[in-house]
């Protein structure tokens, strides 16, 4: 995960209407425009799909979990695993969400309900544990858990739903779930022993080793150390067994995934999305350059491919930015099918830059974009700075007539200062926001030359029109 230092943050008309332009992005996809500044302090406006406020001072980040293009890396093309944790943390009441972390052990609750929304177990039965009431955050899941046999609960009645789950014991819950050959000698991961697993757990823990799908977790030092696996880790752990295995719970959850080849779509692009240029709700189309089937259904080459813009954060100074895109569908005489939700893994298979003529022709037109950008930000951020320096100082002259005449002049006087005080922090504002605009501006018309001339800079977070794209699901 990459942070994104983006700079300077605005209020005010610019940012009114940009909010109101992306209001109807889908919930959880972010814009962000940069604002390339001297003072790092400073934040940036941000627009998220659930509102159209705008956050000042923020920063931005790549998404958690993200998934990429090879060679590629600020074209982001999934993140389901930190879906996945955001929605289970959705779920919780506030006491817990305000203390979620997902760096933590994961509990036997949280198993149960990443496990049956993950991979989408239906089938609900009444249980006989004692410690779990109608009104408990993830009853629903735990009892589709219990109906599928993929947990049990306690000889004594109860489940201890918020109970760590041990690693073992997570391992033999996935090892249930697959089908994969695997030896019975002492667990090794990554030429180490792997700690902490009884003697009842080393067939389980050798399957789970054998299905590949520990090698998609963060901190793989700690599946060999650590007694429990993280939240964030069983999350990695469900989009990898997805991606890898094909689930079918038609039978029930006992070796429902099953190996499999992934959906594999090889695609031409015709138009440019970068993270200069594109917005979130931005659609685009491709051209199959092979045959493929998705949904069972067989698409020759020249198929075409519809996907959406989810994410973009600008470029800024020493910020590369990001886009992140979804496939959406594919379709040919007739035929249509649906893509799965989320992209397991993309590579380039053959890279071009835009040619000279629509770099030559469609600079001028980003530059004068961006810069009614920045600039607009910069007055709307000056006028912010002014309304509220003048609500402050106002209310201080108050305060001052107010103490004063109420015979505690000390306390006049000090309201004056902080008056004083006050003006001079607009001031200074004032400077700084003015002189960030005018560097940000020149910063712009640079960044266009520079895309003119050398246009390989920006292709870290863009896709380009005739690039060849393989994606899988």
């Amino acid at each position: 995960m990459r942070l994104s230092k983006e700079i300077l943050a605005t209020l005010s008309v610019v940012c009114l209407t940009s909010g109101i332009a992306f209001a109807s992005a889908p919930t959880g996809d972010v814009q962000a425009y940069a604002h390339p500044t001297l003072f790092s302090a400073q934040g940036h406006s941000l627009l998220t799909g659930n509102t159209d406020s705008v956050t000042t001072g923020a920063k931005i980040y790549k998404p958690c979990n993200a998934i990429t293009v090879a060679d590629k890396a600020n074209v982001v093309i999934g993140r389901e695993a930190k879906k996945a944790l955001s929605d289970m943390k959705n779920a919780m009441d506030k006491s817990r969400a305000a203390a979620y972390d997902v760096k933590s052990a994961i509990l036997r609750s949280e198993l149960a309900w990443q496990i049956v929304t993950g991979l989408g177990f239906s089938q609900e039965a009444a249980n006989k544990y004692t410690d779990l009431a109608d009104t408990y955050w993830a009853k629903a899941e735990i009892d589709k858990a219990l109906a599928a046999d993929v947990m049990i609960g306690y000889p004594d009645n109860t489940f201890k739903p918020d109970q760590a789950i041990t690693k073992a014991e997570v391992f033999a819950t996935f090892a249930k779930l697959m089908v994969v050959n695997h030896g019975d000698e002492t667990p090794v991961y990554n030429g180490q022993e792997v700690k902490y697993i009884p003697n009842w757990a080393i067939g389980c823990t050798n399957e789970v080793i054998a299905s590949g799908i520990l090698e998609a977790l963060p901190e793989q030092d700690k599946i060999v150390s650590a007694e429990y696996l993280t939240r964030e880790q069983v999350a990695y752990m469900i989009s990898a067994m997805k991606a890898k295995f094909h689930i079918d719970t038609t039978n029930g959850a006992e070796g429902c995934a099953t190996a499999y080849m992934p959906t594999q779509v090889t695609i031409k692009l015709s138009e440019r999305l970068s993270a200069r240029t594109s917005n979130v709700g931005d659609t685009f189309t491709a051209k199959t350059t092979e045959a493929a089937t998705v949904e069972g259904v067989s698409f020759p080459a020249g198929s075409t491919v519809k996907g959406v813009v989810t994410g973009v954060a600008r470029p800024g100074v020493k910020n590369p930015g990001y886009i992140e895109v979804a496939f959406k569908e594919i379709k040919c005489d007739g035929l249509k099918a649906s893509f799965p939700a989320s992209a397991v893994g993309a590579s380039v298979d053959v890279k071009k830059n835009p040619n000279i003529i629509s770099r030559v022709l469609s600079a001028p037109v980003e530059l004068v974009a961006r810069t009614a950008g920045v600039s607009g930000r910069t007055v709307s951020t000056v006028g912010n700075v002014v309304s509220n320096g003048t609500e402050e100082v106002v209310d201080n002259l108050s305060d001052t007539m107010s103490d004063t005449f109420s015979l505690h002049p000390l306390k006049g006087l000090k309201s004056i200062g902080s008056g004083v005080i006050a003006v001079g922090k607009g001031a200074t504002n004032i400077v700084k926001t003015t002189t960030t605009g005018v560097f940000g501006v020149c910063y712009e018309l640079v960044d266009e030359v520079k895309y003119v001339i050398v246009p390989s800079t920006t292709n870290d977070s863009a896709l380009n029109p005739d690039e060849v794209l393989t994606i899988k699901f």
